[in-house]
């Protein structure tokens, strides 16, 4: 049941933040034409959704409860697996980004391995303050 919750708080911060991002920044600033450059792609595009990342990691990461979450295999596998299971759908809804000669899977695989370990390191340091 503890995953559950973490799971479903994760979901739900993910889901909220990638909206804002694509209403706010996304839709607006890229459009369907999409990005023009590397710079663009880095700071309209991955940028933001490290964002998202590292909030529903660390959102996940905080309601996991004692003493769960000092067994380090469980608390990554309750912060890390919702970003992990969207970056999953990401490539099976996009079979195009699935090029592994291609900048956009490295991208976005480094933005889920980078968003997850900053929340994590996130909620280790508030954890232990």
């Amino acid at each position: 049941m503890t995953f559950v919750r973490c799971w479903a708080v994760g979901i739900v911060v993910l889901v909220l933040t990638e909206y804002f991002q694509m209403t706010l920044l996304h839709d607006p600033l890229v459009g369907p034409a999409g990005v023009g450059s590397f710079g663009a792609a880095l700071a309209l595009v991955h940028l933001p959704n490290l964002v998202c990342v590292v909030l529903a990691t660390w959102a996940a990461a905080r309601v996991h409860p004692e003493p769960w979450r000092e067994m380090p295999a469980r608390h990554v596998a309750a912060a890390c697996a919702v970003p992990a299971a969207a970056q999953v759908l990401l490539l099976s809804l996009r079979p195009g980004v699935l090029d592994l000669a291609g900048a956009a899977f490295w991208m976005s695989t480094g933005v889920l391995l980078a968003g997850c370990t900053v929340g994590l390191l996130l909620d280790r340091l508030v954890w232990t303050s």
